[in-house]
């Protein structure tokens, strides 16, 4: 079967980066976006290779923990 990675966010942080669009191909451990916390850069990695099916969050965006980053398939 076809196994589907999904990305979450682990804490309330803002969207400072988005570095992938739907479609792109990664490799693991690849940065999917970069998040901002209290002044600090967390990047999100893909933990597998895939193709990014769906990308969820954007640029400016503040995502809350357990939010759906992005799905790779």
């Amino acid at each position: 079967g076809v196994s589907v990675a999904e990305v979450r966010a682990e804490m309330v942080a803002n969207v400072w980066k988005v570095l992938v669009s739907a479609g792109d191909q990664v490799q693991d451990g690849d940065t999917l976006v970069i998040l901002e916390s209290m002044k600090m850069e967390i990047p999100v990695l893909a933990e597998g290779a895939g193709t990014v099916d769906q990308l969820l969050v954007a640029e400016g965006q503040v995502v809350q923990e357990g939010d759906l980053i992005a799905v790779i398939a």
